[in-house]
């Protein structure tokens, strides 16, 4: 329809010609185009009710909503009543929401954790109670709402909130050593996986992880800041093939103060990255993994006797995805989702682990469960039932039967339900439409209104010349795939452009998705760059996600080759339309894709003139352990995984312009992969670019004008290698 119209009405194309160019300035500096969000939306378990978090010049103010009205009911907490207290960052409620936790002075330690001081405020006597004078880690309250636990100095501590006093329940934590009730670094970056310690239905017992890094090899990196010596950051990090912690699964009584360990035996494995316990407050259920990640168990553990027990086994020639829909119903039995049928889906299982029914099926996947609802016996999850580019929401019977889509627009929709299960908020959004939020009845799936529609962000975007996503499949010799192409506004197909592909192509990973281009800022420098003249293609190949298991785990044990193949395949076909030179085609991406794009210079040379990578992986035996071995095992078990697509070992390859960018602070994937890439190209009399960022992570994030610096980088790169387009 779009381009019918164009053809029709000549004068558009002159009117269109006049509007506005998107600027570097526009993306990163001005934050022209932000959206509103409901910032730290929380559902309330007590009635259907939700939270928001709001800030000006006076303060921090936590408002409450009515589900069904949209009404505030009340604000509950506002600073400038609190005595001490300037401002907030996070808050949790206690079971009974008449508690909270309010967090101030979060500071980042990794990617998921964060430490600072944090409050209680009792919602009822206006009472506020300081946890700890010092930086603590994830607090959270017992269910009676009586206690609070939390990890200082890697000991895990209680705080009774009504006599104030504070019991320490492990004794042995030290730094680079002993972890107790928190994740290490591994954990916590492949696993998502932070807090270790859960506390029971009944409030008298912690289980918790203690990890021993004890011979868990340490890296180190210079941080140059701004005194006359660099400190040294210190940390475990345990690279593929390495030693990990050892655990240990405790569960600490704290009406006896006994510590018991239950005796797990083989069905203990070597990865720990679950704990949870069901409405029974003696029974505890633990996920444990072996090293490759092919055989996961459901331990039940009946911490009164002791006693351990197998719940649940499965076994996949290839991987799991580890993921958190492990959901107990009030009798005990349990949900659950896996791809043994070759599609995510849900599935029930009885309190003995034996297989009820299987809930879901059909060649889509199952991406998000959002929980049960015991009055209608309904079952409330996300999928991809309108296409692996979209997310949908529906419910379905816990017989799997009545199934019922509840989203009604095309593109990525996500929920947040409420407490009864009566209404969601669905955030909405998709290419052409910024992110919403409405009020849906989610019996009947009927929109009740609009909450928020950042209508004021899609006005000012027709201010610019921007041309949609075009969203289709790629048959490629290796296969059909989801793409995007971005063209110039004023596209001539008579003419010819030079190309440039994004992409990240790690194993479950989606970049070709019908979602609001606010997410991932780039999307707008890739509006920008078409501005210019660029055509812009994004190819999900090989090993990509949620488009069934075989298409995912088919890389397995052969990180970087198939991914490859398909990116240069891709290229191959693109190139042969008419109004894309060939000779011009460019490809870039970020950590993964960095490391696709470097392959794609050195192995791909033929095809690609340009490549940009920026804080990639050159070589998989530099990443950590529970990632890489997931895909590859170990270096001894598979060799030839790691280094027959390493492009360390191909950089003699390198025939094209390739610009190469590491923050210095990249506790992830550390600027060693970077150094060694140098040291390969220039053993190989390579020229290329190469760019640091001091101190920055893996984000290179840090500093107000350090995007902004970066992308400028980029596009004087991208113009200065692939030409000024045609005009």
């Amino acid at each position: 329809m779009r381009y019918w119209y164009l053809l029709l009405i000549p004068f558009f194309h002159i009117a269109t010609a006049q509007q506005k160019k998107l600027s570097l300035e526009d993306i990163w500096l001005n934050n022209s185009f932000e959206i509103e969000t409901l910032k730290s939306f929380q559902t309330m378990k007590t009635g259907d009710f939700y939270t928001v978090l709001n800030h000006n010049s006076y303060g921090t103010y936590l408002d409450k909503y009515d589900f069904a009205t949209q009404e505030k009911i009340e604000t509950l907490v506002v600073t400038k009543d609190l005595t001490g207290i300037r401002y907030f960052e996070s808050y949790v409620f206690n079971e009974e929401e008449n508690k909270l936790l309010l967090g101030v002075d979060l500071e980042t330690v990794y990617r998921r954790s964060k430490k600072g001081i944090y409050f209680v405020y009792d919602l009822s006597s206006k009472e506020i109670q300081k946890i700890s004078d010092e930086p603590i880690q994830e607090p959270s309250f017992s269910p009676d709402g009586k206690k609070v636990a939390y990890v200082y100095n890697n000991n895990i501590y209680v705080r009774d909130l009504l006599s104030s006093t504070v019991d320490q329940i492990t004794q042995d934590g030290k730094i680079n050593q002993i972890i107790n009730g928190l994740a290490d670094w591994v954990y916590e970056e492949e696993f998502s996986f932070v807090r270790a310690y859960e506390w029971n239905s009944g409030s008298d017992r912690i289980a918790y992880l203690r990890f021993d890094e004890t011979k868990v090899p340490e890296f180190s990196m210079d941080l140059y800041g701004s005194e006359l010596y660099p400190e040294q950051k210190v940390f475990k990090y345990p690279k593929a093939g390495q030693e990990n912690s050892s655990i240990r699964l405790l569960i600490h009584n704290l009406r006896t103060g006994e510590k018991l360990e239950p005796k797990l035996g083989p069905l203990k494995q070597h990865y720990m990255p679950r704990l949870k316990w069901n409405h029974d407050p003696k029974s505890l259920v633990v996920t444990t993994l072996n090293r490759h990640q092919n055989n996961l168990n459901l331990v039940f553990i009946d911490a009164d006797n002791n006693e351990v027990s197998l719940l649940h086994n499965e076994k996949d020639e290839a991987y799991f995805d580890l993921h958190d829909n492990l959901t107990f119903l009030k009798d005990n039995s349990f949900v659950w989702t896996t791809d043994t049928d070759g599609f995510n889906h849900l599935y029930h299982y009885s309190k003995e682990g034996k297989l009820k029914n299987q809930i879901t099926s059909g060649p889509w996947e199952v991406t998000e469960f959002y929980g049960y609802d015991s009055e209608s016996e309904k079952l409330f999850y996300q999928s991809t039932e309108e296409g692996s580019i979209n997310r949908a929401i529906y419910s379905i019977g816990l017989n799997g039967k009545g199934k019922k889509k509840l989203s009604l627009y095309k593109g990525i929709n996500e929920a947040g339900f409420s407490s009864s299960f009566r209404y969601f908020v669905n955030t909405h959004s998709n290419d052409e439409t910024p992110t919403r939020y409405l009020l849906m009845d989610a019996q009947s799936g009927k929109e009740i209104r609009v909450i928020m529609d950042n209508q004021a962000v899609a006005e000012k975007l027709k201010e610019y010349e921007l041309s949609p996503k075009e969203f289709s499949t790629l048959q490629t010799a290796n296969g059909e795939f989801n793409m995007y192409l971005i063209k110039p506004p004023d596209f001539d197909p008579q003419k010819s452009y030079p190309l440039l592909m994004f992409q990240y192509s790690g194993p479950g990973s989606q970049r070709v998705a019908n979602r609001w281009k606010n997410r991932y800022r780039h999307d707008y420098w890739h509006h920008m760059l078409a501005q210019e003249g660029y055509l812009i293609a994004c190819v999900d190949g090989r090993g990509t996600g949620f488009k069934g298991r075989d298409f995912e785990k088919t890389v397995y044990m052969d990180l970087g080759r198939k991914e490859l193949e398909d990116q240069i395949e891709a290229a191959k076909e693109l190139g042969k339309l008419t109004f894309v030179d060939e000779s011009r085609i460019g490809i870039w991406g970020w950590s993964y894709g960095g490391y696709m794009s470097s392959l794609a210079i050195t192995k791909g040379a033929d095809v690609f003139k340009t490549a940009i990578a920026v804080a990639p992986v050159t070589s998989w035996r530099f990443y950590d352990t529970v990632y890489t071995e997931r895909y590859l095992r170990t270096p001894e078990e598979n060799p030839a995984g790691y280094d027959e697509n390493s492009p360390l070992n191909f950089a003699e390859l390198l025939k094209g312009d390739y610009l190469l960018i590491h923050g210095t602070g990249d506790d992830n994937v550390h600027v060693q992969n970077s150094m060694r890439m140098i040291d390969a190209l220039v053993d190989a009399n390579k020229q290329f670019d190469y760019f640091t960022y001091p101190d920055r992570a893996h984000g290179i994030l840090k500093g107000k004008n350090t995007r902004f610096h970066l992308f400028q980088k980029m596009t004087t790169f991208i113009r200065n290698s692939l030409g000024a387009p045609e005009k």
